[in-house]
């Protein structure tokens, strides 16, 4: 028996229009590759990124065509097969070989995989025709007239088609419709086959011990499987087992397992499973798959003082604070982001201090390799279906494409440790409540929810729950995003919420977050202009476009959230002073504006983190790590990978030591019928949270400046040889903001900076200021100095003044600030990490004021 063979089907191709007359075929830019890639590539079209281009490729979506290659075979011999194994067809695709159609898609995520055992030649042309999935989506919702349409983004008829959804345009996205062969295309020869390698681990509440049970599916007439264990290289475990029933289970007790941890919690240690087929004594074919061997719950249980219940993550009996970030694609054109690419943006994520990334449910089961990256760096994945913002049709052939789709994709993706969670949708149950849809949670009988008008029901409460019970019964299934078990999707007492009364619904300040915190809140955010780099890259001419100026038509086109000008504005206008020239002044204003924004929610949220019994927070996860293409949106690092300033202050708020501060005024009339007549107080609160597994006792130091004079008019240890338990945040102090005369105004001018000390070592800093900041009188320093220390690894800032938010700049893109927007206070030396500097690099700052 031959061992199997594997020919890629990546040479030669070419394209075509196919609905236009006497188009001719042109070679392909890439493989795997789609249409606009190659259009582009011809000069046939604009690039879609720059300026208004978007607008002029919308042709391309409409359209159909033709992709074609010739390849060569080997002879099949006798009793074997031939495949041709599609790992993805973007969307409606006829393919053809050799003249015979040998299969039709309308999924873009499922796999494909046809004998042509019977059609294979010698010589042989394939043939992929591409119809359009938007014309195909808009006749869908004309034959299912009965369902009740609608959706937020994009268009109905998307709702109708399995493809990623925000190709039809989002709130942060053009509406890029593209076609074409997205993933590899492989021609399998074999006799037999490793159809799949399972393996299944439990760890024990001891940590001690680990059963893994490996199960090989096989194709084919071979009946034995030898399976491997090993760890960096070094043999685990080893057992050969009958096949002949179509599969052969192994089961392995490792004592003492190497675990795989979140990042700063241990290390990730990635087990090799490997199995081999035989027959006879020969080798027939090989697969393999990297393990982690963890314990990973979800913890959902009653909580002491608060109503409700917490939902967190435990990862090796670690309740584990998810601070993260929402992953949407890293490009609207998936088949050009390398796999480098993926690895340079999960290490920015952990280098961000972030725990967790949620992948978002418009978007696409991702590639291996962002799962490979997040598996070796300890990031811990929530993982969305793919389903978005609309109220899903339900039709049989749809379930059963859906059925497929969900088995296929968890096949793919349950070996990565690092997903803990699949969730069935991204805010559809909140669709079906503003829209009245039924919904009875009381009702179990799964068939009656197909005749109601939100059939989507029975796509995320059994079709995908079914799924996920059968391939990952250890994994936590989450019915959708946010899910509260069946309550209001908004009750921040259960489950996980999406708190968007910060820009969106009510548009609450967002110095409230602490009145607005969820038991998990898997979205939130602020958004801000991207890199004024990033702005000129998408400005058709560049630093000398006319439209190179914040309200241009341009640069609002590269904003898809409606009502944008109307949200920045408020918020710039309620916190700060600035003004929309220059271009750089205002950008600086509004990353400072999604920096103040977003720190503030991790730290009030984290503050809720309080310890055993009293997780009222779990985890926050910012929408979003990232941006399809160059645009201003909510993102805290655009889609060049350039960081925005907020990415520093999440990294500050979820760093493994941190202090926190909120002020607030005390107004208490001394009689019910005064106005005048009011005691007022104004009090700031101080707390540290420790996520680290080790107490810590520590010295609380307060410091408190007048921001006009620059003044020192308090330095005391308020709190002294305090404990601050691990893995939770800890109350240190309340008092009355530090003033020389109370009531004098006095406190509306005063900054003040909390800093924990151990051994005499500065471990955390937070510098509070007066809110809103449009009202502090800020002084421009006349001695602010930022000097890059000798061996360039370093920039020191000092000022004789209190400063908010310093930014480092520079034009070179490969000097690296491990920190940045800083606050300074006098006699305080700030020390920021610095990479890829040198003598001649030139650091540009800009602060608030400063104009």
């Amino acid at each position: 028996m031959a061992p199997r063979v594997v020919i890629p089907i990546d040479q030669n191709w070419e394209f075509r229009q196919a609905d236009k007359q006497d188009a001719q075929f042109l070679p392909v830019s890439q493989f795997p590759t789609n249409v606009h890639l190659d259009l582009q590539h011809h000069g046939q079209i604009p690039d879609a990124f720059i300026g208004k281009n978007e607008l002029a490729v919308q042709w391309v979506g409409e359209a159909q065509w033709t992709y074609r290659t010739t390849f060569a075979a080997q002879p099949v011999a006798t009793g074997a097969k031939a495949v041709l194994a599609f790992d993805g067809l973007d969307t409606f695709a006829t393919v053809v070989l050799n003249g015979t159609t040998i299969l039709e898609t309308d999924n873009m995520f499922i796999p494909e995989r046809v004998d042509v055992t019977s059609v294979l030649k010698e010589q042989n042309e394939l043939t992929i025709h591409f119809d359009s999935a938007f014309l195909r989506g808009c006749k869908l919702v004309e034959q299912y007239p009965d369902h009740k349409w609608g959706c937020w983004n994009g268009d109905t008829s998307r709702l109708a088609v399995r493809k990623a959804q925000y190709h039809w345009g989002w709130d942060w996205g053009p509406t890029l419709l593209t076609c074409g062969p997205w993933r590899p295309i492989n021609l399998e020869i074999y006799d037999s086959r490793l159809a799949d390698l399972h393996a299944d681990s439990v760890v024990d509440k001891s940590l001690s011990r680990a059963n893994v049970t490996v199960t090989a599916t096989v194709e084919g007439k071979a009946d034995r499987v030898r399976i491997d264990i090993s760890l960096e290289g070094k043999p685990v475990a080893s057992e050969t087992a009958d096949a002949s029933s179509g599969s052969a289970t192994v089961s392995f007790l490792v004592d003492s397992p190497a675990l795989w941890y979140p990042i700063r919690y241990g290390k990730q240690p990635l087990y090799q499973v490997s199995a081999m087929l035989l027959s006879g004594d020969e080798e027939v074919d090989t697969l393999s798959k990297r393990i982690g061997l963890r314990r990973a719950e979800l913890i959902q249980r009653p909580l002491q003082d608060q109503p409700g219940t917490s939902f967190f993550f435990e990862i090796n009996n670690i309740p584990v604070y998810c601070g993260g970030s929402d992953w949407i694609p890293a490009d609207n054109f998936i088949p050009r982001i390398s796999r480098e690419r993926y690895y340079d943006w999960v290490r920015l994520v952990a280098e961000g201090n972030q725990f967790m990334i949620r992948v978002w449910g418009g978007g696409i089961y991702e590639e291996q390799a962002f799962y490979d990256a997040c598996d070796e760096m300890g990031i811990l994945v929530w993982q969305d279906f793919m389903f978005g913002c609309g109220n899903y049709p339900a039709w049989p052939a749809l379930l059963a494409s859906i059925d497929r789709e969900a088995r296929e994709n968890v096949r793919l993706l349950r070996h990565h440790p690092s997903i803990v969670i699949w969730a069935g949708n991204n805010e559809d149950y909140q669709y079906q409540e503003s829209e009245n849809l039924t919904y009875d949670f009381a009702n179990k009988d799964a068939e009656s929810w197909l005749r109601t008008d939100f059939p989507a029901r029975y796509i995320y409460e059994k079709v995908l729950a079914d799924a996920c019970a059968d391939l990952v019964p250890s994994t936590f299934y989450h019915p959708g995003s946010p899910w509260g078990a069946g309550l209001n999707t908004r009750d921040a007492t259960v489950g996980d919420i999406h708190q968007w009364n910060v820009w969106h619904g009510t548009q609450e300040k967002w110095q409230n977050f602490d009145q607005l915190v969820g038991r998990f809140v898997s979205e939130f955010g602020m958004q801000a202009f991207p890199s004024v780099k990033t702005i000129d890259a998408y400005l058709p001419l560049g630093k000398d476009d006319p439209d190179r100026y914040p309200q241009s038509s341009t640069v609002d086109f590269h904003n898809k959230a409606e009502g944008h000008e109307r949200r920045i504005a408020l918020y710039l206008v309620e916190n700060l002073r600035y003004a929309p020239d220059p271009l750089e002044h205002f950008v600086y204003s509004t990353q400072l504006m999604q920096a103040e924004c977003l720190a503030s929610a991790y730290r009030l949220w984290k503050r809720e983190w309080r310890g055993p019994g009293r997780e009222y927070c779990g985890g926050a996860l910012v929408w979003q790590t990232n941006d399809c293409w160059p645009v201003t949106s909510w993102s805290i690092a655009d889609y060049y990978l350039r960081p925005k300033l907020a990415y520093f202050t999440v990294k500050r708020e979820m760093a493994p030591v941190s202090i926190g501060i909120t002020r607030r005024e005390h107004r208490h009339p001394r009689d019910k019928y005064t106005r005048v007549n009011v005691d007022v107080k104004t009090q700031i609160e101080v707390w540290g949270s420790n996520l680290t597994l080790e107490d810590l006792t520590v010295d609380c130091v307060l410091k408190a400046w007048d921001v006009e004079s620059g003044e020192e008019t308090f330095s005391q240890t308020v709190a002294a040889g305090v404990l601050l338990p691990e893995n939770r945040s800890t109350e240190i102090a309340a008092l009355d903001v530090p003033v020389r005369q109370r009531n004098a105004g006095e406190e509306g001018r005063t900054v003040v900076a909390a800093y924990l000390v151990k051994d005499g070592r500065q471990i955390a800093r937070y510098v509070n200021w007066p809110e809103p900041l449009k009202y502090v009188h800020l002084q421009k320093p006349r001695a602010l100095r930022v000097q890059l220390t000798p061996d360039g690894a370093a920039v020191e800032i000092s000022a004789e003044v209190p400063v908010k938010g310093v930014a480092l700049e520079c034009e070179d893109d490969s000097v690296k600030f491990d920190d940045n927007l800083v606050d300074i206070v006098p006699g305080e030396v700030v020390t920021i990490g610095v990479k890829g500097a040198t003598a001649e690099t030139r650091i540009e700052t800009r602060y608030l004021g400063m104009l």
